[in-house]
């Protein structure tokens, strides 16, 4: 709210300003140059004619880009320039009207212009409009070109950056996991384990079983009775 009420300021002190310097060259435009000369030999200014054509030239040119709103702080001061040395020359002389008049008017005038010179023209202007939007363009691209080359130098930081991690020592892993090289190998028995049935050096069965490794006890009978019989009938 505050900001819109100091554009509408500015809009009016450029409308009032710059319409009354306008108004003013050209009256000096309609009464021509000789007579605006003529004035200003009178006050025994130095090259008059010079001062007439520069006074009016000021004063329309200053006026319109005044109330247009452009290049407002070069024309601010260039009206004050121009108000003041009109003030000096003339001292407000009220009976020349196309250099002097009211001496208060031409306070007003200078001290109006060169305030819109300081303040600028608000946003009501061609210098905002124009000018300042062009500058606020320029600066994002210079914005878009550092944020560009702030992600090239990202890139091309992070390549390097796993390279000196992939460097660094992995620490030890602990007991127990899986891929370590410290899992002990679980303990089996050295005995070999022997068919059943088979005898052990001391004629005891291997196994620990019992009647292991022993022929039946009918075949031992018949074993008995072959030899008996064999007895008896070798016998003289």
């Amino acid at each position: 709210m505050k900001r819109s009420l100091q554009d509408l300021a500015a809009l009016a002190a450029r409308l009032g300003v710059g319409g009354i310097f306008f108004v003013n060259g050209w009256h000096k435009l309609e009464a021509g140059l000789t007579s605006t000369g003529a004035q200003f030999a009178e006050l025994q200014a130095p090259m008059p004619g010079l001062w007439a054509a520069a006074t009016m030239l000021i004063e329309l040119v200053g006026g319109t880009l005044l109330i247009a709103g452009l290049a407002v702080p070069t024309v601010g001061l260039l009206l004050f320039a121009e108000a003041l040395a009109v003030f000096v020359l003339t001292a407000g002389d009220p009976a020349l009207p196309l250099t002097g008049g009211d001496i208060r008017l031409i306070v007003a005038l200078g001290a109006a212009s060169v305030l819109l010179a300081v303040t600028g023209g608000g946003r009501a202007s061609v210098d905002h409009m124009v000018v300042i939007k062009r500058r606020e363009a320029a600066e994002a691209d210079d914005l878009a070109a550092d944020t560009e080359a702030d992600a090239v130098i990202a890139s091309l930081r992070e390549p390097r950056d796993s390279g000196l991690r992939d460097s660094e020592p992995r620490g030890k892993e602990p007991r127990g996991t899986a891929g370590s090289d410290d899992t002990e190998p679980p303990k089996t028995g050295s005995a070999k384990t022997e068919p059943a049935g088979a005898e052990s050096t001391n004629g005891e069965p291997a196994n620990g079983e019992p009647g292991a490794g022993t022929p039946p006890a009918g075949s031992k009978a018949r074993v008995r009775k072959n030899r008996r019989a064999g007895g008896e009938g070798g016998e003289p």
